[in-house]
């Protein structure tokens, strides 16, 4: 493995499958599956997945609810998503621990960085949820941040395309992917990979992105293997 420790970034439309709302069992079965033949090659995995399936605190502000709020039910979403993906992984047999910004002890543990590097090196996934447990910040923020209290190699970010592209490809063909961007341009040229504060901190800390496609089967092991897959954002 290219990577040892890896943040797998996953948003919470990917796991809607060919549904429009909620979450897929077809795919979290298919995701469980991809991640579990990357651990199985010696990989420490762990997981941040986003809401848009349930709910996204930027429309509900958009919509006229306080952004905190909408925020706050954002993050709850994502405990939804990430207990989802628990069941998934441990149901083939992948041991799996939810880990919480937000404490609520009867469903998943708390964060605490120590103790996740701990599972993790005991060959379990760690599913982080409740994004920082602050307002305000994205999941792709939450998942810099935790690949980073991690120590993790590299953020990947999962998603319906194979890579970061100057405008967007599934409403213009025309549209050109990167290879490799530096995070600078990322920022410069307004590319809608991530927010600004995540590639930001991701920049600061110098911490590779690795975004690709998800859906394609077998790309999540080829990313972790150091394959041409998707697009490599470093300095």
């Amino acid at each position: 493995m290219q990577f040892r420790r890896i943040l797998l970034k996953i948003s919470g439309e990917a796991l809607m499958g060919d549904g429009t709302y909620g979450i897929s069992p077809d795919m979290i079965s298919f995701v469980a599956q991809e991640i579990k033949k990357i651990q199985e090659q010696g990989a420490q995995v762990a997981l941040v997945i986003g809401a848009g399936n349930i709910f996204r605190g930027v429309s509900g502000a958009a919509g006229g609810m306080n952004r905190a709020a909408a925020d706050n039910m954002g993050m709850l979403a994502t405990v939804l998503n990430a207990l989802a993906m628990e069941d998934g992984l441990e149901q083939i047999g992948v041991p799996c621990r939810v880990m919480s910004a937000i404490t609520m002890r009867n469903v998943c543990e708390p964060y605490v960085r120590v103790k996740a590097i701990e599972h993790l090196e005991k060959s379990r996934v760690v599913i982080f949820a409740a994004g920082t447990g602050n307002p305000y910040f994205t999941t792709d923020t939450g998942g810099v941040l935790r690949a980073l209290e991690i120590e993790a190699d590299v953020m990947m970010k999962a998603t319906r395309v194979d890579g970061v592209y100057d405008r967007d490809p599934e409403k213009d063909r025309n549209a050109v992917r990167y290879d490799r961007l530096t995070y600078t341009k990322v920022l410069q040229k307004e590319l809608r990979v991530m927010d600004a504060a995540g590639i930001s901190l991701a920049r600061d800390n110098n911490l590779p992105l690795l975004v690709f496609n998800m859906k394609q089967e077998g790309n999540i092991v080829r990313a972790a293997t150091g394959e041409d897959v998707g697009t490599l954002i470093t300095a």
